[in-house]
């Protein structure tokens, strides 16, 4: 589907792109299946894709896999699929809110191997990539188109100003890389900024246990809520309830940190052994 077409379309539709739900088009079935490769769909796998759009990832999916589960948001843009869409049998189309969808139910009714392929809108892209994680038991990888600013947040260093909580909650859990850019000339309408696949297949084993997650997303938001604070100051106001200075000051004492040590300063992993010493302490 070209430039052209996906124009085309949307007038024959009465559709218009909107920039709050992120949609600028994919228009180059050469890149959609580059993308597919990218994930990477395999035979056996079942897709799980957000935002089909006008579908040309979705057909390059549904070419490589078991089977895909197309989820959109657009009422207008689902008609459209149904009636001129010419998806293959091997695609399922959900109108809804990935939200609002319970994901886990569904990679569980699709069997494993399953595999989620997403173009996420900034509005979205960090509540849904929490939620990944959460279902990173069930999924044998994900493949996300975002904004570049949020691609450099997913894989930041220590000491970098893009390292931060969704970072760190990442190295912990997934194996996670950016792929390649995509140029805002390959999408319609173009958007203002570059794109960024970036795919991330869950660490077997991972460093922390099931469980550990949200309380490891506890102390780390905390820890860099207040970024220009040292640790204890910053913990203390970002925790609830506070906890002691004198408290956090010996679970630092413990790990050896420094009192005047700030969060960007500490790798993933200390700020694991963190979260682990602060719940042993009951803070």
């Amino acid at each position: 589907m070209s430039r052209s077409e996906v124009r085309a379309t949307l007038e024959r539709r009465g559709l218009r792109a909107h920039k709050t739900r992120g949609q600028n088009f994919l228009t180059d079935p050469r890149i959609a299946d580059q993308i597919a490769g990218d994930a990477p769909v395999r035979a056996n796998d079942a897709v799980i894709e957000i935002g089909p759009g006008l579908g040309v990832l979705t057909r390059a999916l549904a070419a490589r896999a078991r089977c895909v589960v197309a989820i959109e948001i657009d009422a207008g843009l689902v008609r459209t699929l149904r009636e001129e869409g010419e998806l293959p049998a091997n695609v399922e189309l959900v109108h809804a809110d990935a939200l609002e969808v319970d994901l886990a139910a569904l990679a569980v009714r699709l069997g494993a191997p399953v595999r989620v392929v997403a173009n996420l809108p900034y509005a979205i892209s960090t509540p849904l990539l929490r939620q990944l994680l959460d279902l990173r038991g069930l999924l044998a990888g994900w493949l996300v188109l975002v904004q570049r600013e949020v691609a450099a947040r997913l894989v930041g260093k220590p000491g970098t100003r893009d390292y931060g909580s969704l970072a760190v909650l990442h190295a912990l859990t997934v194996q996670i890389e950016r792929v390649r850019d995509l140029p805002p000339h390959c999408f319609f309408p173009v958007p203002r900024v570059t794109s960024t696949l970036v795919r991330a297949i869950p660490l077997d084993p991972a460093p922390l246990a099931a469980d550990e997650l949200a309380e490891l997303e506890r102390v780390v938001r905390a820890a860099f809520g207040t970024r220009r604070k040292t640790l204890p100051n910053a913990l203390r106001a970002g925790l609830d309830p506070a906890p002691s200075m004198g408290v956090l000051h010996g679970v630092l004492d413990g790990l050896g940190i420094e009192h005047r040590a700030r969060a960007e300063q500490q790798g993933p992993a200390a700020l694991l052994a963190l979260a682990r010493a602060l719940r042993a302490a009951g803070a």
